[in-house]
């Protein structure tokens, strides 16, 4: 105990170097752990991210590149074309899209959103609501999660929509559901099918979704689709899902690397700048090593005080560095996933446990040379050097 007081003492007497070494442990320890906490938290997250988009295919119509720029005689989905995709996604649900933007009037404001026509018995497939009820043939439609709650609406609201402000109302307001990679309705108004179409004379698709209800048969769904409608040329591009997904959590995992290997290397600096400490620390105290050598004290006793001190910076650094991670784990996961359920799961803490123990670790290895060598000092001489 005696030993323990003597560290924290000597560490308080230098107390500016001291904090400069407990901060490259803090930044070690805070990377390390942010990003392995985050690293968790997406792989917890996978199973509900492949379940709502790792099933879909999305096809929109090709626009071919031509000599004089980007064009194309058909960039809209027909239902001649919409029939092959029944045909070739066979018992899987097949969501025709309509889009549109247009201006909507909230009381007294008007902005402009983004619309989307399905048919009414095709929404449950995509979407989820959140209160109210599902579209049915008429003039009612459903509201994004954000519009509605920016805007202070609520089933049975009336809008206007258009230059005319033709009335419709709110009869179902849709669960927030992010960006998508098919449709992003969050500030967005759906509406039935037969409405745009009336509306707008628009008859023919913009996208088209399969939700193929195996995922093992997404490749299969895909080719037949491919093979039904681009046999003679390129008339409508296909989008598996599965890839975005992918590409998104390798990018993910590239840059937890990179972070990983940042905090790897600021602990590594850490331990240097540690290094140097401990060692001034035990040149400037080479007399009081020697009294204390002189008076009984054992080399084993003189190497455990050096250590201390090294352990006391250590716990110091990752405690600051733990709270700092959790902090800024929980504002990411906030952000990203919209969620911060999987921050208190064991496979998530435990990747804060492995950046503390990694930054003690690294504060304790990086004080057994200057331990060793002060209880290795000549005691005479170390009384001489004072």
């Amino acid at each position: 105990m005696i030993l323990f007081e003597l560290a924290a003492r000597d560490l308080r007497i230098h107390w500016l170097r001291s904090m400069f070494a407990v901060m490259g442990i803090v930044i070690g320890v805070a990377a390390l752990a942010t990003m392995g906490i985050l690293g968790s938290s997406l792989a917890l997250s996978r199973p509900d991210n492949l379940t709502s988009v790792g099933n879909t295919i999305v096809i929109s119509p090709h626009i071919a590149d031509t000599p004089g720029g980007v064009g194309g005689s058909n960039l809209e989905i027909t239902g001649h074309q919409l029939d092959e995709i029944r045909t070739a996604a066979g018992p899987n649900d097949v969501v025709p899209i309509r889009t549109g933007v247009d201006r909507l009037q909230i009381g007294g404001q008007g902005m402009t959103v983004a619309l989307y026509a399905m048919n009414p018995g095709d929404i449950p497939v995509l979407l989820a609501k959140e209160s109210g009820s599902y579209l049915r043939y008429g003039t009612g439609v459903m509201v994004g999660a954000k519009l509605a709650s920016e805007n202070d609406l609520q089933v049975g609201d009336s809008l206007g929509i258009g230059p005319g402000e033709e009335r419709v109302r709110i009869v179902g307001i849709l669960k927030e559901r992010g960006v998508g990679v098919d449709i992003s309705p969050d500030y967005a108004v759906i509406v039935p099918d037969t409405w745009f179409s009336a509306r707008y004379g628009k008859l023919n698709y913009d996208q088209v979704i399969i939700r193929v209800a195996n995922p093992e048969e997404i490749d299969g769904v895909k080719k037949s689709v491919d093979g039904l409608l681009n046999r003679r040329e390129q008339a409508v591009d296909i989008l598996d899902t599965r890839k975005v997904t992918r590409s998104l959590i390798d990018t993910f995992d590239e840059l937890s690397t990179w972070v990983t290997a940042i905090g790897s290397i600021a602990l590594a600096l850490a331990g240097i700048s540690l290094l140097n400490v401990m060692l001034l620390s035990v040149s400037e105290r080479a007399k009081e090593i020697g009294i204390l050598r002189t008076v009984g004290a054992k080399r084993g006793e003189v190497m455990r005080l050096i250590l201390s001190e090294a352990l006391i910076l250590g716990l110091l650094g990752s405690a600051i560095g733990a709270v700092i991670s959790f902090a800024g784990a929980y504002l990411a996961l906030d952000v990203f996933l919209q969620s911060s359920k999987y921050l208190f799961d064991m496979a998530t803490l435990t990747s804060l446990f492995f950046g503390v123990a990694f930054g003690l670790g690294v504060t304790l290895l990086s004080a057994i040379y200057p331990a060793w060598k002060a209880a290795t000092m000549n005691p005479a001489d170390a009384l001489r050097s004072g």
